[in-house]
């Protein structure tokens, strides 16, 4: 199992990510770093972990297109996605793994709403859209009741990747519209998914909380449940 935590311009954060993971959680960790231009990648080579580099800003989506690809060509079975913000707890990872190696479930998707998980320090407008606006649009269009819908923070195994309707090499996703397009091409098709309950806490707004602007973000991770649903994408 491989955990990648994506990172652009978390100089600052990213070695607090890589300290929280205790020995044994995973089997690697690989950073995907896409084309920061402060020392993310001297922070990561620092604490002796992987690097996988884009010469350039590519976006999230792209980040993790090459999160899919290393996994794949280096035999990995379940790929664990989290930010390089130090919003997640890597220790959670065992919760989503365990549903997709003794369950037999095919994406797991962290949820700060589910019992038992927790968030924290997140802008009202954000608190709004990742409770109930995201949310309610997506379990319309999927037939499938989802508490978090633009978390992050999950788990894949990576045999739905040898299915050819989902296509990860379209260049549309190479924002923020990747992780709902998995979401929704994972239940659409009938893979098994389900919710585990995480906890997601923003850093400090003066380390800077997010990268995502209000509206061209919210419609990246907005209109991939547009397109699909009505046929307008694969």
């Amino acid at each position: 199992m491989l955990a990648v935590p994506v990172a652009f311009n978390e100089e600052q954060k990213i070695g607090r990510v890589l300290d929280r993971f205790v020995d044994g959680l995973v089997d690697a960790i690989v950073v995907v770093d896409d084309g920061s231009t402060d020392g993310t990648p001297q922070a990561v080579l620092q604490r002796g972990a992987r690097l996988l580099s884009h010469e350039t800003r590519s976006g999230v989506g792209a980040a993790i297109r090459s999160a899919i690809k290393y996994a794949r060509a280096n035999a990995f079975d379940v790929l664990v996605i989290l930010a390089g913000n130090d919003k997640d707890r890597p220790t959670e990872i065992p919760r989503l793994v365990k549903a997709i190696a003794e369950d037999g479930y095919d994406l797991v998707q962290g949820s700060r709403y589910l019992a038992g998980g927790a968030c924290g320090n997140m802008p009202f407008y954000r608190r709004i859209a990742t409770r109930h606006i995201h949310p309610t649009l997506c379990s319309l269009v999927t037939g499938r009741r989802i508490t978090d819908s633009t978390n992050g923070f999950r788990a894949i195994r990576l045999s739905i990747f040898d299915d050819p309707r989902i296509d990860i090499d379209q260049r549309w996703l190479d924002q923020y519209e990747m992780e709902p397009y998995l979401l929704y091409q994972a239940i659409t098709l009938g893979y098994r998914f389900k919710e585990e309950a995480v906890t997601k806490i923003y850093p400090p707004k003066a380390v800077g909380y997010t990268k995502m602007t209000p509206v061209a973000g919210w419609w990246s991770i907005l209109r991939p449940l547009v397109l699909l649903s009505l046929g307008l994408k694969k």
